[in-house]
């Protein structure tokens, strides 16, 4: 018989990433549909404004901009 057991993240994250570094999980939209299709990490202390890249919509097919949403 085995017992399972869950890993919980270090008591120093301050992340939902839990490398203990000071970057937060954003999804990116597009702004073509709006779904959101991408998430990534960014540190909130030195980009405080919005990120915007040009991706890939699997929806619209085709590449358009993709923004940062809340």
């Amino acid at each position: 018989m085995r017992i399972w057991t869950v890993r919980t993240p270090h008591p120093g994250s301050r992340t939902p990433a839990g490398n203990g570094t000071m970057r937060d999980i954003i999804s990116l939209a597009c702004q073509d549909c709006k779904r959101r299709n991408y998430s990534t990490t960014k540190n909130k202390k030195k980009t405080s404004e919005r990120l915007e890249f040009s991706k890939f919509c699997r929806f619209c097919r085709k590449h358009t901009a993709h923004r940062e949403s809340k």
